[in-house]
């Protein structure tokens, strides 16, 4: 019955949409300057429907429905209600499905909030997202249906992957998918905009909030996973670079290269064509994204639904999109011949905007170069931490420079003199301040130790300032000092960590630097779907004359038969004491990896911040107009 109406309620999701693109595109054709009541009743309904097909699958979650092979695949008796309702997108199918209420969710909300706008230019941008939404639940129907039925019905089902049995699978996914597809609108706003031959400050005006909420979605996607990887899989740190992990970072900078170049559009009447360009490219990279995770052609912990023909299914839309989205672009982009001073903001905006390309560039040879390699020469390799580290460190230099003393220029031209102030000389006398602390560091980490501080001492200074002047973008200075605190506490973790590895058994203790590990109990627990081996360790601190108890755990899930390594986190406010443990097969040795990290809780505030200031910057902008 749930298969039924399942599919019956998709069907007429995608009929409506059709019905959407037949409407808008017959609208056109009318002289009157207002949107057909049926539009607006359409989209209701639209919405509506595609709503209901995802309610559809997660009720089948929550009562076990077996007999759809989706829920057979994914869930479990066994699994607690929250995980079978989280679990429904925690899949292909569901994400797909979830993915589509995201683009429908979108349209509609674009249709009733700019009612103020030009009629051809609203039905345009109608027109291509329903061209998306028809042809993502075409392949839904076609090939990923979350509703297809198995038979015979079996008793029980295979269950979730224990890695997604965590509460931040309710919260990641969605909040990647709000940054991942909320890019699908400007992308048809962009679009729209040049058929319609919008202004610079309509398209602007436009197209800022949409940016701003997706972007601050993505990072906050971004964090939630960041966080999720640091205490679920083991690894003990915040990033590690993981093909997966890349494929959310990539439209994240073309995002933050759009947020600015917006800015220059609407105050300056510059950069159209590259607004419009970025705004093709970051839907594109969100689509690309999504073919890496999908189609298999990543190894990582984090593909979990990954099958080749759908794959390739998502590789011939990407294909079909760009090359659409470049045709339209060359026939109908304005020329533009507009030059900046090299001392202003424009100038300033553009050269962050090339960084972000250029991050984005290195991130995406990264991540590819692999599978081209293995493809090619079947030579398997990874790329990891050491060449991201190499290639963009150094970059970081000049970015944190412009990110300080860009913001102090003014538009169309400033003075150089202008970025030699206290803020610089401050942060100098504090960065003296950290090394002396530190004794040691390579010049290009101290550099931007520096250079770090330098911002975050810069946008205080800014703060101060914003009680005098009211039109100073609070936004800007709060994500700037976000970032700065960021780059400043990766820095002092990379100093200051401290890490090592070794085999133990029940009873031994460990000395090494100023810590003593002793190894004193293990607890043996089940649960309804799973049986853990509890170790309980005492991490002695000489230096602190201090201790405290940790307690890693190995579980071992019944459906599907799977072994996880629990870390256990002792956080406190400047630095994380982090243990895991697993085991060595047929003997009573366990290897106990120990970590010290420090500035943890910073680094998860800092983009929290960051974070923040993308709210700030929507509800200015609403407030504005």
């Amino acid at each position: 019955m749930l298969s039924s109406f399942g599919i019956t309620v998709s069907t007429i999701s995608l009929l409506l949409s059709l019905s959407l693109l037949y409407l808008s595109y017959y609208d056109l054709k009318l002289s009157n300057n207002k949107i057909s009541k049926k539009i607006y009743k359409f989209a209701f309904s639209q919405i509506l429907f595609t709503f209901l097909s995802f309610i559809t699958l997660i009720i089948a979650y929550v009562i076990s429905d077996f007999s759809l092979i989706n829920v057979y695949e994914n869930s479990h008796t066994t699994k607690p209600l929250f995980y079978k309702i989280s679990g429904a997108w925690g899949n292909h199918e569901g994400s797909l499905l979830l993915w589509i209420n995201i683009l429908v969710l979108f349209s509609f909300l674009f249709l009733i909030l700019n009612k103020d706008k030009n009629k051809n230019f609203k039905l345009y941008t109608i027109i291509f997202q329903n061209l998306l939404i028809s042809t993502f639940l075409i392949f839904l129907l076609t090939n990923s249906n979350p509703f297809s039925l198995l038979y015979p019905i079996p008793t029980e089902g295979m269950g979730l992957n224990p890695i997604l049995q965590d509460p931040a699978l309710a919260i990641h996914p969605p909040l990647l998918y709000l940054g991942f597809v909320g890019s699908s609108i400007y992308f048809s706003i962009a679009l729209a905009a040049l058929i319609t031959k919008v202004d610079s400050k309509s398209l602007a005006l436009t197209i800022k909030p949409w940016v701003s909420v997706s972007w601050t979605f993505q990072t906050l996607g971004i964090l939630v996973g960041s966080i999720w990887a640091y205490y679920e899989l083991g690894w003990g740190g915040f990033w590690f670079w993981d093909p997966v992990e890349n494929s959310s970072l990539m439209p994240w900078f073309l995002m933050t290269a759009l947020l600015h170049s917006v800015l220059v559009l609407e105050r300056r009447i510059g950069l159209y064509s590259w607004v419009i360009i970025l705004s093709i490219l970051t839907f594109t990279m969100s689509v690309v994204g999504t073919f890496l995770v999908r189609s298999g052609i990543l190894n990582s912990v984090h593909t979990f639904a990954n099958d080749p023909s759908r794959g390739l299914f998502i590789l011939s839309f990407l294909a079909l999109m760009v090359f659409s989205s470049i045709f339209i672009f060359f026939k109908y982009a304005p020329a533009e011949n507009k030059t900046y001073k090299i001392f202003s903001k424009e100038s300033f905006i553009l050269i962050n905007n090339w960084f972000m390309v250029f991050f984005l560039a290195v991130v995406l040879i990264g991540t590819l170069y692999p599978v081209f390699l293995d493809t090619l020469t079947g030579q398997k390799i990874s790329v990891g931490p050491p060449y991201y580290n190499f290639i963009l460190a150094p970059f970081l230099l000049p970015l944190l420079f412009l990110m300080t003393s860009g913001p102090k220029h003014k538009w169309i031209s400033s003075n150089v003199i202008g970025i030699f102030n206290i803020a610089l000389f401050t942060s100098i006398i504090l960065f003296f301040v950290i090394f002396l602390s530190i004794k040691e560091g390579d010049l290009l980490l101290l550099l931007i130790l520096l250079f770090s501080t330098y911002l975050i001492t810069q946008t205080i200074f800014d703060f101060y300032e914003t009680f005098k002047n009211k039109n100073i973008n609070l936004s800007r200075i709060i994500s700037h000092f976000g970032f700065g605190l960021l780059i400043l506490s990766i820095s002092l973790n990379q100093i200051f960590s401290v890490e090592k590895s070794f085999n133990a058994r029940l009873g031994d203790e460990k000395n090494f630097l100023n810590y003593i590990i002793k190894f004193n109990n293990l607890e043996t627990f089940s649960k309804n779907n799973f049986k853990s081996v509890k170790g309980h360790f005492e991490i002695v601190d000489k230096k602190n004359i201090t201790s405290q108890n940790l307690t890693p755990e190995i579980r071992v899930y019944n459906q599907p038969e799977t072994i996880t390594y629990e870390a256990s986190i002792n956080t406190k406010l400047f630095s994380d004491t982090y243990l895991t443990m697993s085991n060595i097969s047929n003997t009573d040795i366990f290897n106990i990896k120990f970590q010290k990290k420090p500035f943890m809780n910073f680094i998860w505030f800092s983009v929290l911040l960051i974070s923040f200031g993308g709210i700030l910057q929507f509800l200015r902008f609403k407030k504005r107009v």
